[in-house]
């Protein structure tokens, strides 16, 4: 089979397209025909070297397909199905193994390529508004790149449980996307957090911040009294270090850096985010954005234009 292996951190060119080795299949996993896999910034994370794995490795978190054949001790599952996974490597490539425990049976309404677009971005949209601050009526909720694939999702579940959203982008094109998905407010990262002062008063509820270094300390500034900083990404860079004394300052602040691999720690949580999920999307209440589909042997192009933020909404690649 064809997949897309990194033999060395570094940029874009280390994505390259080799012929693998059928991966081999054990006992209580999974193989399954590749139809897309989601292109994430952890992937870029994972190939520059910011979060290290062993050399060499396929990358990609997240994908969608057709099982083709159940390893011994699987049930529930079997040949011929639709799934789709999250936070299991390996899916940049024409087949992947996943353990049966992390997959997920695709209902009615909803198509791989949608699924490998959603999957991953989906569970860490739920558990950004239902788990680590409950998003309630009435709550004002900040959402920066709101007019990208996480961005899109956290503004229709934020207004799925009746919240008022002011979203972030860079450009008109992307705040007209924004505000189709829902956001009530849409602002340019320049001043923000006075903006949002204007809007608000006291300051928002909550703050969806998956960028980081360059809008973290506006972030903050941007939280009513005993507000929620929830910092679930990096993608302008790592935060330096943040004394607490801060949180105090600014009005018993909290703070947090959730991880999506700890809110879906059981079956039954990881089987509630998705049917939530998959359940919007079958009904038409969640709308899946994907902006491009590249070739898997474009791995590299597509990690550019992530990384140069001329996407917008999901990036899949098609093996």
């Amino acid at each position: 089979m064809r997949a897309i292996v990194v033999s060395a951190t570094g940029g874009p060119e280390v994505l390259t397209c080799s012929d693998c080795p059928e991966p081999e299949l054990n006992p209580g996993d999974v193989l399954i025909d590749v139809t897309a896999s989601g292109v994430n910034f952890i992937d870029v994370y994972h190939r520059i070297g910011r979060y290290p794995l062993s050399l060499p490795f396929v990358p990609g978190n997240e994908g969608a397909g057709t099982v083709a054949a159940v390893g011994e001790d699987v049930e529930g599952v079997s040949v011929g199905d639709k799934v789709a996974w999250a936070n299991v490597m390996g899916s940049y490539a024409e087949k992947a193994v996943v353990p049966v425990s992390h997959l997920l049976l695709l209902p009615e309404g909803v198509e791989p390529e949608v699924a490998a677009a959603v999957t991953l971005q989906g569970l860490t949209a739920h558990y950004l508004t239902h788990s680590v601050h409950e998003v309630r009526p009435g709550d004002d909720v900040l959402v920066h790149a709101a007019a990208g694939g996480m961005g899109l999702l956290l503004v229709q579940i934020a207004k799925l449980r009746g919240a008022r959203v002011i979203g972030t982008v860079s450009t008109e094109e992307k705040e007209e996307l924004a505000r189709q998905a829902g956001a009530d407010e849409v602002l340019r990262y320049r001043g923000f957090a006075d903006a949002v002062r204007d809007l608000t008063g006291s300051g928002v509820h909550v703050v969806y911040d998956g960028v980081g270094a360059t809008t973290f300390d506006e972030s903050l500034a941007s939280l009513r009294p005993r507000g929620m900083m929830a910092l679930y990404g990096q993608a302008s860079g790592p935060v330096p270090p943040v004394d607490p004394q801060v949180l105090a300052k600014e009005g018993s602040l909290f703070l947090t850096r959730p991880t999506l691999g700890a809110y879906i720690a059981t079956r039954d949580e990881l089987a509630w985010r998705a049917s939530d999920i998959f359940g919007w999307v079958a009904s038409g209440d969640l709308r899946v954005h994907i902006s491009r589909r590249y070739p898997m042997t474009e791995a590299a192009r597509a990690h550019e234009d992530l990384e140069a933020r001329r996407t917008t909404g999901k990036v899949l690649l098609i093996p």
